[in-house]
């Protein structure tokens, strides 16, 4: 069998994920993930083990890595689950190199190999959230914002304070994932959920699956009514316009340039635009939407709200806990689905309200650094 360097493997493996596997998750954010832990992996490997060569892989050197992902684990730098899918995800790689005749056996099946990783528990007791803090979090967003529309608040914080219990709201009661609400930066696919995927009508979201396909999403009265309130109090533009827009100036106003360039004004115009405004008052003016917020900006979002609510560490991650208690059901999108009706009086949906769960589906350690400068705007 030909000698492979774990590197070149590693190539390939990604830009065969990157095309689109068959058989695999899918494209986009799965193979930027996956690119980001298999190369931490290989460095490790080089740097720990002298080991290039992956034929020279052997279940001691897994078992190595299991081994320091528990050390990661026990020191608090990573939950159970995140150490688990790491190993997870450089075991897929193996399985590929092996029913693709470069590789006789995978090292990170073996019995031993695993055994060293850090024990599963229970969801809700792993990532360390329950019933009783889903309802302290709700509960703190929901009366900031009741204060914030009851009190002689300025706009922007009437505006700022709904649009956190609308966020909060879709997390934790529909099944939307962060990754189809927010903006993947290394996925040009998922630039975040827009106005014109919402329809109140039919109490549905319009998102990117996994599946890579579109699909609709229930919105039980629970998300509904925040996110009605919210949209009044941002009165967005047109129905292009994000959920949740970035507070990244540089972003913003990058945009603008982007945008206005295209519609025909020169360098010299579109500075003088906007040494007369800012960004962002002129991305509403001229009806610019602007980016989303990232899966990082709303995880950095997300934690200083659950700070400031008292529930204590850890942040939400649990991608495993949406998978075992899934709320509603998805169906693929039609083309003719209808697009926002908010003036149309909506119809009553009764839907059962059940324990919520939180689930962004982010990867902080993909995240690179400009990603983490922005998120500290959003």
């Amino acid at each position: 069998m030909t000698d492979i360097a774990i590197a070149d493997a590693v190539d390939a493996y990604i830009e065969r994920k990157a095309l689109g596997d068959p058989d695999g998750s899918g494209a986009g954010t799965y193979a930027a993930n996956a690119e980001s832990v298999l190369r931490r992996w290989a460095d490790w490997l080089a740097a720990e083990h002298d080991l290039r060569s992956l034929s020279a892989l052997e279940d001691a050197h897994m078992r190595s890595y299991a081994e320091v992902l528990r050390g990661r684990t026990d020191g608090g730098a990573y939950a159970p689950s995140t150490a688990r899918t790491y190993y997870a995800v450089v075991r897929a790689f193996l399985s590929w190199c092996v029913r693709g005749g470069i590789l006789d056996s995978n090292p990170a099946a073996a019995d031993a190999a695993a055994a060293a990783l850090p024990a599963t528990v229970d969801g809700d007791a792993e990532a360390g959230w329950n019933a009783d803090r889903r309802r302290a979090l709700e509960g703190y967003v929901r009366e900031r914002a009741i204060a914030a529309t009851s009190e002689d608040r300025d706009r922007e914080t009437r505006r700022d304070r709904l649009r956190e219990y609308a966020l909060v709201a879709l997390l934790l009661y529909s099944d939307v994932r962060g990754s189809e609400l927010f903006r993947v930066p290394r996925d040009d696919r998922r630039t975040g959920a827009v106005w014109d995927d919402v329809d109140f009508y039919t109490g549905t979201i319009r998102v990117l699956g996994r599946s890579q396909r579109l699909e609709e999403v229930p919105l039980p009265a629970a998300v509904r009514t925040p996110l009605r309130r919210y949209r009044v109090a941002l009165d967005p533009p047109s129905n292009d316009w994000p959920l949740f827009p970035t507070r990244h100036a540089p972003s913003i106003a990058r945009r603008v340039r982007e945008v206005l360039g295209g519609r025909g004004y020169d360098d010299g115009e579109i500075e003088a635009l906007l040494s007369e405004s800012t960004a962002t008052e002129l991305a509403r003016e001229r009806s610019i939407a602007p980016p989303a917020i990232t899966t990082e900006g709303a995880r950095s979002l997300l934690r200083r709200l659950c700070e400031d609510a008292g529930v204590g560490d850890p942040s939400p991650t649990p991608r495993d806990v949406r998978a075992e208690r899934p709320i509603g059901s998805r169906r693929e999108a039609s083309p003719s689905s209808p697009a926002l009706r908010a003036a149309a009086l909506e119809r009553a949906i009764a839907v059962p309200r059940r324990e919520p769960v939180i689930d962004l589906d982010l990867d902080l350690e993909a995240a690179d650094p400009r990603e983490r400068r922005e998120s500290e705007r959003d």
